[in-house]
């Protein structure tokens, strides 16, 4: 029932705690029933640890360490996001188009300006003054603590 690794490890703890127990046995009792009754509890036990154990056994150890953000990572990482995104949204509709062009889409002036139909000289302007307006934007949510 236990598998065979954990039903030897099962054994092995049973009788070195009928061993244990010896002095407390009364000759009066039936040896095999004070045997069964400690073996019964060390399988009882064994079955809450392995309830209790939430390992996964893999077949092998893996080649690197597992580098992926975890939870606290990924919820500080949205957070972050989304924090941006309200900033964003509070930029003008044309700050907003270059700097998702030229930033997070990594377009060059020239690619962004034939994208929003403006010169590469208006496209650069428009993102110095986009930047200069979200970091005032930062700037006033650190001094209210958001």
């Amino acid at each position: 029932m236990l598998g065979s690794q954990a039903a030897e490890d099962v054994a092995q703890d049973a009788l070195v705690a009928v061993c244990g127990a010896l002095e407390r046995w009364q000759p009066e009792k039936r040896v095999m029933a004070f045997v069964y009754g400690i073996a019964s509890n060390k399988v009882v036990d064994a079955y809450r640890a392995a309830g209790r154990d939430r390992s996964v056994p893999t077949e092998g150890v893996p080649d690197s360490p597992d580098l992926s953000p975890g939870p606290e990572q990924s919820a500080v990482f949205n957070a972050e996001v989304a924090e941006l995104r309200a900033m964003l949204e509070e930029l003008p509709v044309h700050h907003r188009e270059v700097l998702v062009l030229r930033l997070a889409l990594g377009l060059s002036a020239v690619e962004t300006a034939d994208t929003v139909g403006s010169t590469s000289g208006a496209v650069r302007v428009t993102q110095h003054r986009a930047l200069a307006k979200l970091r005032e934007l930062v700037a006033r949510r650190a001094e209210r603590g958001v």
